[in-house]
């Protein structure tokens, strides 16, 4: 939402400086603008389109737009065909100097790293979720029903299992879960390390909320070298070919409503709030490798010294061999019988490889 609030801003920030330094050419661009940043939210938000294409095409169709307001006005609007030739001449006759260059170089540098961000955050939901909606073995669910339920059979309703005890069967039950871990912990490293490059010509709000002034420069350049740019057009084109309409005015009837909620405040920033977000996440490093042991110490087992109940009687302490997380370490499990890797689990680290990688 914070990005699609953003791209709306930037939008209308362009679309302003039309409104109010080239007012009568504002509802031609306005349609370019929009378009424009359509392109821009449709890269980040992961459709395959080329960003270096649509600063092109942004300025290509506004060649047309400033030479027959600015460059070489008229009473009437230059024709359809005439206004596909100036298109097609933007890039040889370089009216806007090397300012698109400019912007295909900082939309790049800034609009891939966000949509790969974006992209990592849409997985890791993903990996959440998948996690959280697992299907346990019979194995497991018989050693939990042990675990939990059997000492109510003898009336020991308040008897909790002995620490080992459940950690070999929590262990066991979660033993897929442990195996994203290792991922998971590279997952939050690379989200991390992909936030704090994005800073300077990196940074989707700093660019974005720039555009507009790359788009005055851009104006402003093709207008002072407006009679030789006439010239080169003539060369190209011919003299204009012009068809008898007018061009609608500006309408300055923008919906400001939305956009007065974003901030631009240096805490609501969307670098601070990256951060803010990406620190919070940091405390879930771990949360695969040490979810059974927070479960059994938070919840589920007897504090150290207490009788406990160890899957058939109450005793003093649990004496079989305690196993570590992970597949590998279940096959000396004494509680639970693990087979294999959950081919979900397998692919889920195989997205998390790839989006590290990215």
């Amino acid at each position: 939402e914070t990005f699609e609030m953003l791209i709306r801003l930037a939008e209308n920030y362009t679309s302003t400086l039309f409104c109010k330094a080239y007012r009568n050419m504002a509802a031609e661009a306005a349609t370019h603008v929009q378009e424009f940043f359509t392109d821009v939210g449709l890269f980040v938000f992961g459709a395959d389109i080329s960003t270096e294409e649509s600063v092109n095409r942004f300025f290509d169709t506004l060649f047309p737009v400033i030479y027959n307001h600015v460059i070489n006005p008229g009473l009437t609007d230059i024709s359809l065909e005439y206004a596909e030739c100036l298109q097609m001449a933007r890039r040889d006759i370089k009216p806007f100097g090397n300012i698109p260059k400019k912007a295909i170089r900082e939309m790049g540098r800034s609009l891939l790293p966000s949509r790969t961000f974006l992209q990592a955050l849409n997985l890791g939901i993903e990996v959440i979720n998948t996690t959280d909606h697992l299907h346990f073995s019979k194995d497991c669910s018989r050693a939990l029903l042990r675990m939990q339920y059997c000492p109510h059979c003898q009336g020991l309703t308040l008897s909790k299992p002995c620490m080992g005890y459940c950690l070999n069967i929590i262990r066991g039950c979660l033993a897929n879960i442990a195996e994203v871990d290792l991922h998971w912990q590279g997952y939050i490293q690379s989200l991390e390390k992909l936030s704090s490059a994005m800073s300077g010509t990196y940074d989707i709000e700093h660019v974005l909320l720039n555009f507009h002034l790359l788009v005055n420069d851009a104006l402003l350049q093709a207008r002072v070298s407006g009679p030789e740019l006439s010239e080169q057009v003539n060369k190209v084109c011919g003299p204009p070919v012009r068809k008898p309409m007018q061009s609608p005015r500006c309408s300055l009837d923008q919906n400001n409503q939305g956009l007065k909620m974003f901030s631009r405040d240096s805490e609501e920033t969307l670098a601070s709030r990256r951060k803010e977000f990406i620190s919070q996440l940091q405390l879930y490093r771990a949360f695969y490798s040490g979810l059974a042991d927070q479960l059994c110490s938070n919840e589920l087992a007897a504090a150290d010294g207490l009788p406990c109940w160890n899957g058939e009687d109450v005793v003093r302490s649990y004496t079989h061999r305690v196993v570590g997380s992970g597949i590998k370490a279940q096959s000396a499990n004494p509680e639970v019988k693990v087979k294999g890797t959950d081919p979900v689990i397998s692919q889920i680290i195989d997205k998390l490889k790839h989006v590290i990688q990215v």
